[in-house]
């Protein structure tokens, strides 16, 4: 079928899918595919924690998958720019340059070693060793102690690393043959790394690409990539950032006293601020939007726990889980419940952190267990709303991003126990049209990032906290603060 308009084409690889869209330069998506993911978690004695791994070529042969589909739909020889972006802090040792080439199951194929994901945190020593060098805390999650890790651990892999890429740049690396590390804004400069801790650290800089930013073009798309998916070659592959930098435009968020929540496998509240606020709990970084700053807070697993707690039930689909958690009333009958099941980030940044589930009884059952997992998140996001006020930002209002805004129940309950508006963008896949809004923002078609969310970003619902609830889920907030406590 065609579709006779300028068209973008996103793609957004996550924890447990890989999503696209096709849009025009109106916001309108015209067609979506969304291809499943998986994970491989083992545990390891010579690791402090869980090890969390993926193989990277599926993130390659579900961006075939997606144009396939996505090419039943609409032509895409009018696509002008791919735009993408994906989940972080992933760290892929790849071994050598992509081998395009028509071969079965994939056209696409980078040489690499398994992927570690932004859940695994078995770096612990090597973090302690980054963040002891530049004087400031650096979790386990993120990229260069991972990197550190396989040079002190896995000397062979290490030595065989053509380089360090997250999944995004692995799948432009494919894409375009040009290696880029992104590099979201500025005030990332502790999460990241320079020629000066590469040479302190004995880490080859040959391994580390050169830093591109959000709205750069990692370069164009390779021939034969393009004749294969039926795409034009040669068109921008647009670095979108990492997911939470699209969510953010996607959701709306340009002013501040807006915060997005970015809910998924994991979830991550970000609130646009003034300027920028130092809070050892919480990172800080350049807004998408200038002049403003972003404070953030993210929770390892709040998807993740619901999927946990449906399969611990034994419950077919989630439907079912969110059905016998809304039988439950408020509160879950006393029922608290911390989230921290593979260590926890924001506030505590512990990876040996672990879950509670604290007021057991005799009246406790399956739908009040079921409803202390989605208030447990609620309780985790307040958590991180009150330290970013306890900071000094201001949060009014949450815009959800991501699958989970469309679950009224989760949406109610988020609203009800931070006592703020939850507010739901007509497109659900905000990282999705938060792509598109960089990519029409990098191909000219609007003048800023703050003009394109204004005009393409719709709010099609908004959950009103019940202030009937509050005394309860304060008192209840409080039990899992002490509960979580400094860890």
């Amino acid at each position: 079928m065609s579709y006779n308009v300028r068209m973008l084409l996103t793609i957004d690889i996550g924890t447990s899918n890989c999503k696209s869209a096709i849009w025009d330069f109106a916001g309108n998506r015209i067609a979506f595919a969304a291809v499943p993911l998986s994970i491989s978690t083992t545990a390891s004695p010579s690791s402090d924690g869980l090890h969390h791994e993926a193989d990277s070529g599926q993130w390659l042969k579900a961006f075939e998958d997606c144009c396939r589909t996505l090419g039943a739909t609409v032509s895409l020889a009018g696509v002008e720019a791919i735009v993408i972006s994906g989940n972080g802090p992933s760290l892929t040792p790849v071994l050598s340059h992509p081998q395009c080439g028509v071969t079965a199951p994939s056209l696409l194929s980078v040489p690499a070693a398994p992927a570690r994901l932004w859940l695994d945190r078995r770096a612990v020593q090597a973090a302690e060793q980054v963040s002891a060098l530049i004087g400031g805390f650096v979790d386990a999650s993120f990229y260069l102690p991972k990197a550190l890790d396989i040079k002190l651990n896995e000397p062979e892999l290490y030595e065989n690393t053509q380089y360090f890429l997250g999944c995004s740049e692995l799948l432009a690396f494919a894409l375009t043959g040009e290696a880029r590390t992104v590099f979201p804004s500025d005030g990332f400069e502790r999460w990241f790394w320079n020629d000066t801790i590469l040479a302190q650290l004995d880490l080859d800089k040959a391994k580390f690409p050169p830093f591109i930013r959000p709205g750069e073009t990692f370069g164009g798309l390779a021939s034969p990539v393009a004749a294969h998916c039926g795409l034009k070659p040669d068109i921008p592959v647009i670095s979108g950032g990492p997911d939470f930098f699209a969510a953010i435009l996607g959701a709306g968020v340009v002013q501040p006293g807006q915060a997005c929540d970015r809910a998924g496998t994991s979830e991550g509240i970000n609130a646009c601020t003034e300027s920028r606020i130092s809070d050892e709990r919480l990172m800080s970084y350049r807004h998408p939007v200038s002049p403003f700053w972003n404070l953030s807070g993210i929770i390892s697993t709040t998807g993740k726990a619901i999927e946990w707690g449906r399969d611990l039930l034994g419950l077919k689909t989630y439907d079912d889980f969110f059905a016998l958690a809304q039988s439950a009333q408020a509160g879950s009958g006393g029922l608290v419940f911390v989230p921290y099941l593979a260590g926890e980030r924001a506030p505590v940044w512990n990876p040996a952190a672990r879950g509670i589930l604290r007021g057991l009884s005799l009246s406790s059952g399956r739908p009040e267990f079921a409803r202390s997992v989605l208030e447990g998140i609620g309780f985790a996001i307040r958590d991180i709303i009150e330290v970013m006020g306890e900071s000094g930002a201001i949060v009014n209002e949450l815009r959800i991003a991501g699958s989970p805004s469309s679950n009224a129940i989760l949406n109610q309950i988020k609203a009800d126990i931070t006592q703020k508006q939850v507010l739901v963008p007509r497109q659900p896949e905000a990282e999705l049209l938060g792509l598109a809004i960089i990519g029409a923002c990098t191909l000219g078609k609007f003048t800023s990032f703050s003009e394109a969310a204004s005009s393409l970003v719709q709010i099609e619902k908004t959950y009103q906290p019940d202030a009937k609830t509050a005394p309860l889920y304060n008192d209840l907030f409080s039990e899992y603060r002490e509960m979580r406590g400094d860890e």
